[in-house]
């Protein structure tokens, strides 16, 4: 998904939180707490994606902090959301060398548009450094889910109050998105295949431009 201007598995869902669409000044945050209490979740902004009337889309990513025994940021927003960044972070007495890693669930540029921040932390770009597997976070991993690109990944975080949270990119766009995320996928197939395996192992999901929705399963 770019920034800006953009060219243009059935979800049994409800919304998390309810919401309108967000202007540049409208921020949500949403805590997880873990049951105990390893890590909690909060969104420091949560992404969007217009349409506007010369069918192109004005979006920007969901950017979440995973704090804990290691502290990670999953997406960093774009590159004009670098000092609102910086003072979400600072709002938790956090600098950008508090953070441990920084995974960018694809290569775009509203999702990855502030890596320069952590120059001392690992950064997961896309599959790029895949292999890590957060060994010394075993509540935490980082999972493939392509199909948006090539090379998208998810951040599954275990034992948070709701079961299984994952973080994950542009592989949802948003709780009711069956209307336009292949618009925007360059596999179909296989980012439906992505889709069905994380509504088969995830309770809740954050989306790339929406809140957080709860999986409901027959």
């Amino acid at each position: 998904m770019l920034p800006g201007l953009l060219t243009s598995t059935s979800i049994t869902s409800t919304a998390f939180i309810q919401h309108s669409p967000p202007t540049a000044l409208q921020y949500w945050l949403m805590p997880f707490l873990t049951s105990r209490l390893d890590y909690c979740n909060s969104l420091l902004y949560v992404g969007y994606c217009l349409p506007q009337s010369d069918g192109t889309f004005r979006a920007d990513g969901t950017i979440t902090l995973i704090t804990g025994p290691k502290t990670i940021l999953v997406d960093t927003g774009g590159p004009w959301d670098r000092e609102f960044l910086l003072m979400k972070l600072k709002e938790r007495s956090l600098i950008p060398s508090d953070i441990d890693f920084v995974v960018g669930t694809h290569g775009h540029s509203d999702h990855i548009g502030n890596l320069s921040l952590f120059p001392t932390a690992v950064i997961f770009v896309g599959y790029d450094i895949i292999f890590y597997n957060f060994h010394s976070i075993p509540q935490v991993s980082v999972v493939p889910s392509p199909g948006h690109t090539g090379q998208d990944v998810s951040v599954k975080v275990k034992g948070v109050s709701v079961g299984t949270l994952l973080v994950a990119g542009d592989l949802f766009e948003c709780c009711s998105d069956e209307d336009i995320w292949r618009g925007h996928s360059m596999n179909t197939s296989v980012q439906e295949l992505s889709r069905e395996e994380a509504l088969q192992t995830a309770d809740v999901i954050i989306p790339g431009h929406g809140p957080p929705f709860r999986v409901l399963r027959s």
